[in-house]
């Protein structure tokens, strides 16, 4: 096989080919990355047979990690939007911090929300709101729209159970209740710093240069505006008990499986209770009994609705395994690792500047994270770098630069009216903002000693 220099070269055309396949010929994202992780293992010249076993072998592998997680997670993202508790858990957010913080309680809000429900399904919910927010406090829409899209795109590229987390937790091979703990620690004061500290700037600069007469109330495009009926919604306690209960379920498995000692009668049941599968299992249960009097479909076709949009995501989770499989037996990952050294380069700052490449230059969220994740998780272990503070990097990579190659950006601009231009300002750098803060909170955990659960 292919070794030295070679191996750098093989990887920097595997990338082209793979953002060149989906970008400029539209591939689908899994049928991209199966082709490319072919021609990878043609160019370092690995024998045919086992390019097939290693993309089988990373296919398998990273779907038995994450494939159940991700079902489930969507499923409980299905049911919360079905019984409208979305909708309770943002007119209670917004009822109690006030209309003068609705950009507080837009940001909170679409942060909650996105943990469980796909970014661009939490957007489209929420626009409703938004514009009738928009009509009662006056306040400019670019400000609005920045503080529900970086809120939704902050959870939905750091937080479990969103399909991309999942799958980078699971490649990194780290505690799924460490992780999660970490990833609240990191993504919920960058998303305050975007969502609120910048659509403030924005609202400052609608007013001082009026720009926000481009986007009166009745040139929205959508729905016309509608007063929320809150006597259908589950009440807000209940709607945030359900999102809640199986990440508690993770994170009290997690700490007291540290805190337990050897030996101990109860630590297996916690443990049972506390791991990834049986939480979100028990949340998707807990999520149909406790919400059950709220839906107008059953929950067979509840289900249904939600298994449709799983099916896609579980093909690229699984061929971004099989692709990082490849890359990593083809000994590019270590040649990777041994280049990085000799420049002093941290896998940390990899893991954010390639995330961030991939992000931008092909606009999936999800194929940045599990790609990423994917090559550089197995070359952690040598470095003797935290693999959570690494994972997260990849996150936080995960979440600015969207760019109109990403269908997020259109659904944004599309659903609240906003310009190009204004999109640009309210998603764009708004997220890149978010993304950058994560980062930097990234770096300061990582220069603090003895940080539980991090080695």
């Amino acid at each position: 096989m292919v070794s030295g220099p070679l191996l750098l070269v093989v990887f920097v055309i595997s990338i082209a080919l793979l953002l060149l396949a989906i970008i400029k010929f539209k591939i689908n994202p899994f049928l991209a990355l199966m082709g490319v992780s072919i021609l990878t293992g043609l160019g370092v010249r690995m024998p045919l047979p086992e390019i097939a076993e290693n993309i089988s072998v990373g296919f398998g592998n990273t779907l038995k990690g994450v494939g159940i997680v991700i079902g489930l997670g969507i499923i409980l993202g299905q049911i919360l939007a079905e019984s409208k508790a979305i909708n309770a858990i943002a007119s209670g957010m917004l009822k109690r911090v006030g209309n003068a913080r609705a950009n507080l309680a837009l940001t909170l809000s679409g942060w909650l929300i996105a943990i469980p429900v796909f970014q661009d399904a939490a957007f489209v919910i929420f626009m409703p709101l938004v514009r009738q927010i928009k009509k009662t406090t006056k306040k400019p829409l670019v400000s609005l729209v920045a503080s529900l899209g970086v809120g939704t795109i902050a959870a939905h590229s750091l937080v479990i159970p969103t399909p991309g987390p999942v799958a980078v937790a699971g490649n990194m091979n780290v505690n799924i209740g460490t992780f999660l703990i970490y990833s609240i620690i990191v993504s919920l004061p960058a998303t305050l710093i975007g969502g609120v500290l910048y659509a403030k700037y924005l609202e400052k600069q609608a007013y001082k240069n009026g720009t926000d007469q481009d986007y009166p109330d009745e040139e929205i495009s959508g729905e016309d505006h509608v007063e929320m009926d809150t006597a259908k919604l589950p009440s807000m306690t209940r709607s945030l008990a359900v999102l809640f209960f199986p990440l508690i379920l993770i994170l009290v498995g997690s700490i007291a499986s540290l805190l337990l000692p050897e030996g101990s009668a109860l630590k297996p049941i916690v443990s049972f209770f506390g791991d990834k599968n049986i939480a979100l299992f028990l949340g998707v249960i807990v999520g149909f009994i406790a919400l059950k009097g709220y839906f107008t479909k059953s929950t067979n076709e509840i289900i249904m609705e939600a298994t449709q949009s799983a099916g896609l995501i579980f093909l690229i989770t699984g061929a971004g395994g099989g692709f990082g499989t490849v890359i990593n037996n083809s000994g590019i990952g270590q040649y990777l690792v041994d280049t990085l050294t000799t420049f002093n380069v941290s896998l940390i700052v990899l893991g954010f500047v390639l995330s961030q490449v991939l992000r931008s230059a092909q606009g999936s969220t999800t194929v940045a994270l599990v790609t990423t994740s994917s090559i550089l998780g197995p070359l952690v272990a040598s470095t003797g770098l935290s693999p959570v503070l690494v994972g997260l990097a990849i996150c936080a990579g995960g979440i600015g630069m969207s760019l109109p190659n990403d269908s997020g950006f259109w659904v944004l601009s599309n659903y609240s009216g906003l310009s190009v231009k204004d999109t640009i300002k309210a998603w764009t750098v708004g997220g890149t903002i978010v993304g950058l803060s994560a980062f930097g909170i990234i770096l300061i955990l990582s220069v603090i000693p003895n940080l539980p659960g991090l080695y």
